[in-house]
């Protein structure tokens, strides 16, 4: 009997070590762990190494809280490193999955930002000119006394002024290829949707000249009116009757 508990004491002990082990709480938690490492390689201007290290923070899935700051993270990194197209869909993305989040303003804003950043010249593609327009205008609307609100309307009015500026373009485009029906169509709309817009004496003499070539000329009087009632300084007035005279 004495020969058996000389054997079962050691492995008890054993078993009790191994138990001990198990149950031994883990030095420090992945997620905080990662979070804590994106932050370090952050400061450090480590942008790639801290957004691999949030990513890891959100997919470790350990915490909702953690998970949705790291997500915040990733986008203002992104924004940070003018990387604005991959900081626009981290923001959207954040929106569509936290809707209702504290933070939602703010990231309407810096989502309107990181669109405006991505606006092209008149001649180009103007997608993200109405992206950024989309964003303040939700920021406005939703949160009318957001600190930002003010600049929102201020950026709202440049995004505009910038469409009344491609849409001139294209009316020009049709017009030099004498495609004169839409090119109207693009003139008239843009007084039609952006009647604020400084320029419109530029819009007024190419639709005053679409009118003479498709001898509207009625239209091209009121035309005419309008731009040397509003605009009697401007270049474009010398040139409209100068095309009255011709036609």
């Amino acid at each position: 009997m004495k020969q058996v508990y000389k054997w079962l004491i050691p492995f008890l002990i054993c078993l009790l070590l191994a138990a001990c082990g198990g149950s031994k709480a883990k030095p420090e938690n992945s997620a905080e762990k990662y979070f804590r490492e994106g932050e370090k390689n952050f400061e450090s201007n480590l942008i790639d190494d801290a957004i691999a290290s949030w990513e890891k923070v959100r997919d470790t899935f350990y915490s909702p809280e953690l998970s949705m700051l790291a997500e915040l993270k990733i986008a203002e990194a992104y924004y940070v490193s003018e990387r604005y197209e991959e900081a626009a869909l981290a923001y959207q993305d954040f929106l569509k999955q936290h809707p209702s989040d504290f933070r939602s303003a703010m990231i309407h804003y810096r989502m309107g930002l990181s669109y405006y950043q991505q606006i092209l010249s008149p001649d180009r593609d103007q997608t993200s000119t109405k992206n950024a327009m989309k964003s303040f205008q939700k920021l406005i609307t939703q949160f009318p006394n957001d600190p930002h609100a003010q600049e929102a309307r201020n950026l709202i009015q440049r995004c505009r002024t910038r469409l009344a500026e491609h849409e001139v373009y294209v009316g020009q485009f049709y017009l030099k290829r004498k495609q004169y029906q839409p090119a109207i169509k693009r003139l008239e709309g843009i007084l039609e949707t952006f009647p604020d817009y400084y320029y419109r004496d530029e819009a007024y003499f190419y639709l005053l000249k679409a009118y003479l070539i498709t001898e509207q000329r009625d239209k091209a009087q009121i035309i005419y009116d309008k731009l040397l009632t509003e605009f009697s300084g401007s270049d474009f007035v010398e040139d409209a009757q100068e095309l009255f005279a011709e036609k």
